[in-house]
């Protein structure tokens, strides 16, 4: 891994809980909150410019910028949500540019495993425990917002231990 074992460690603390609220408010109203993004998008700025020279917090900030392009189109052409297309890109820049190849394989491990986590608490005991929650009667829709904090998380836990 590219990401830094060190910047992961400082970041992980403080993006683990937005990322697990985002997956929470997106399974409970199918929303990812603004306020969620923003302070991600803080974490990073207010953190990340202590961690890496210059010129790479440039470039990190410039991939939140990118992301969010293609997802502004990606959600005007109907294939992702707002929520999801503004959390990719206040998540970007968390990303070492050198591990996109493995974080494209750990989103689509992740994906697969929120999405039959979610269905099949859809049908147990576990609906019971939050029967107001938005995401049981979407039909085939899915709150993104479960896959996209837990590959964020997951890529930090990863860097930690095996990060440049």
């Amino acid at each position: 891994m590219l990401m830094s074992a060190t910047a992961a460690l400082w970041f992980l603390p403080f993006v683990v809980p937005v990322c697990f609220y985002v997956a929470w408010s997106d399974m409970r109203a199918m929303r990812i909150p603004n306020e969620s993004v923003l302070i991600l998008t803080a974490i990073f700025v207010v953190i990340g410019i202590f961690l890496f020279p210059l010129p790479e917090y440039g470039w990190r900030l410039l991939q939140l910028v990118i992301v969010l392009l293609v997802g502004m189109i990606l959600n005007a052409s109907g294939l992702v949500g707002a929520g999801d297309a503004k959390f990719a890109a206040a998540a970007a820049p968390f990303v070492a540019i050198g591990d996109l190849h493995l974080l494209g394989a750990l989103f689509a491990a992740n994906l697969l495993a929120a999405w039959v986590t979610h269905r099949i608490a859809k049908h147990s005991p576990i609906r019971r425990m939050v029967p107001d929650w938005t995401s049981w009667d979407q039909g085939w829709d899915f709150p993104m917002g479960l896959a996209l904090g837990g590959t964020l998380s997951l890529y930090l836990i990863l860097a930690c231990l095996y990060g440049a």
